[in-house]
């Protein structure tokens, strides 16, 4: 945030009041997501907001935009990467549980907790679950399963996740990387391969013992 403060000078830069608004949502919901709050946080005067933005509405709806680019975009890409089993495209959707630059888990709990008082954001919600169950489904079709058993493995894989998430359920790594292989088999009927797993830990930095 701080390079992104100094970027236009005094007035800070769009980024740099984006950011900030995406710190104050993350800690302490959208009603802190106000402009001057966010110019005392950033050093700014409250003035400067309006170089970036016409008002407050519009960086909310920019905090909209970054966060279906980002979750529902990166989550829709994964389901699409190249993989030569279905075992294999579920691990490369699973990259996105486990790298914050793919899917952001505390974003999407904001978001989501911003939807419960605003209709408004509830649509959005409504539609990016639409979309990702969706491109989850186009995953497993594109490896032999029908549209109703496709559509069902793409709603249980989903929604387990987004109960993950809305729980703030939290795993040691080492736990959530054994149970990884059984998670899989479980959403596609298929074990991963030796390969695949060893493909996806080196992606995640992770070594098992």
């Amino acid at each position: 945030m701080e390079q992104a403060m100094t970027d236009s000078g005094w007035r800070g830069s769009h980024e740099g009041w984006l950011e900030a608004a995406y710190e104050s949502l993350l800690e302490s919901g959208v009603d802190s997501v106000k402009i001057l709050p966010l110019a005392k946080r950033l050093n700014l005067s409250r003035t400067s907001f309006y170089w970036f933005f016409k008002d407050r509405e519009e960086l909310l709806g920019a905090l909209i935009s970054r966060w279906r680019e980002k979750n529902t975009g990166n989550l829709i890409r994964q389901s699409e990467a190249y993989a030569e089993s279905l075992a294999e495209a579920m691990l490369n959707v699973f990259d996105c549980w486990l790298n914050k630059e793919l899917f952001d888990s505390q974003f999407e709990f904001s978001v989501r907790s911003w939807a419960l008082q605003s209709p408004e954001i509830l649509a959005e919600v409504q539609k990016a679950d639409q979309a990702r169950v969706e491109a989850l489904g186009r995953m497993f079709m594109r490896f032999g399963y029908e549209e109703g058993p496709a559509d069902v493995r793409a709603r249980t894989t989903y929604l387990v996740q987004i109960g993950y998430i809305s729980m703030q359920s939290t795993e040691d790594l080492a736990l959530r990387m054994k149970r990884i292989p059984d998670y899989i088999a479980i959403y596609t009927g298929e074990f991963p391969q030796q390969r695949e797993l060893a493909r996806f830990f080196a992606r995640h930095g992770y070594k098992p013992e």
